[in-house]
């Protein structure tokens, strides 16, 4: 009795075994769609290449050597792609030179950091010293009115005016500009007057000079002032006004050219940094150190839109290297 209770049960165990395998495989071929297992659709999960967001990557000048670079005597030399980052021509571009009023793009961009342009700056000690735009002790003017007097006229008063303003004094206002110097990675810059008065501790170079002056131009204020090419100002009770040129021969001139900012020193020689605008690209040229700083610069400006080609960068291959 036991025995034949023992083979039903077993006989039982194996009908349930072979009806659990004959569904599993059933279920294996014909999957039962549920919250868990689902087709993904085509427009999820990863993109293809064609499917890229990503914007294209700026075109790279590439020289075609067409024409000779220009002979310059300018010591330092510096020009650059600035939506690539491309480095079109260099000479000595680590040679530290003295920056003169090349100087007042840190100054304002320290300044602009604390002054609105809208705020009262009262003029304490005038410096008379170099190129000025005329201002008297006690005048009052907007820090946007000073701004336009360092950058358009390149006026050593304005300069000191505003650095005088400054929490902490002119000396205060040298340590940020050389912290800021610092910060922006202008490892061969050193500051010591906001004007850019010859002084042995003040040296830069004419690849420093491209990194802030790409930084500065990134800033819609000083883009707009650096491209004017004169303006009257006033104190804020208009009393007293300044007519302000910029020192920039080429602004105007040339076409193309949009700023930035001149110096000049008996140990600086001509220097002048200028952004150019033309054909859809913008390059910004450095010269520093010069004899003929605009018609180098001009020079210069002709042979890169001449000879320079903009290509993507996604064509170069190691079979058609730049």
């Amino acid at each position: 009795m036991k025995i034949q209770k023992y083979k039903q049960n077993i006989k039982k165990h194996t009908i349930r075994v072979s009806l659990f395998l004959f569904f599993s495989l059933l279920l294996t071929l014909i999957p039962y769609p549920n919250k868990y297992f689902f087709p993904v659709p085509k427009t999820q999960g990863l993109g293809t290449i064609t499917e890229s967001k990503l914007p294209d990557p700026p075109l790279y000048p590439v020289n075609d050597n067409i024409y000779p670079i220009p002979f310059t005597s300018a010591q330092g030399v510096y020009i650059v792609d600035l939506p690539s980052g491309g480095v079109i021509y260099e000479k000595n571009a680590d040679g530290k030179l003295p920056p003169a009023s090349t100087t007042k793009v840190i100054t304002a961009l320290v300044a602009m950091k604390h002054f609105k342009l809208d705020d009262v700056i009262k003029v304490k000690n005038v410096m008379k010293e170099g190129k000025t735009m005329g201002l008297i002790p006690n005048e009052e003017l907007t820090f946007e009115s000073l701004l336009y007097g360092m950058l358009v006229h390149s006026a050593n008063d304005a300069a000191f005016a505003v650095a005088e303003n400054y929490p902490g004094g002119l000396e205060k206002f040298v340590i940020d500009m050389n912290k800021l110097a610092k910060d922006y990675g202008l490892s061969d810059s050193r500051f010591s007057n906001p004007a850019g008065l010859d002084d042995e501790r003040q040296f830069t170079t004419a690849k420093d000079l491209a990194k802030i002056a790409k930084i500065a131009l990134s800033d819609k204020t000083f883009a707009k002032i650096v491209s004017t090419r004169s303006i009257t100002v006033s104190d804020i009770n208009f009393t007293i006004f300044h007519d302000l040129k910029n020192v920039n021969e080429l602004l105007g001139k040339v076409a193309g050219v949009a700023g930035v900012k001149t110096g000049q020193t008996q140990n600086g020689g001509e220097i002048l940094v200028s952004e150019v605008k033309k054909n859809d690209r913008s390059v910004l040229f450095v010269v520093m150190k010069s004899s003929e700083r605009f018609g180098e610069t001009e020079r210069l400006i002709n042979w890169v839109f001449d000879n320079i080609r903009w290509t993507d960068i996604r064509q170069i291959t190691p079979a058609n290297p730049l």
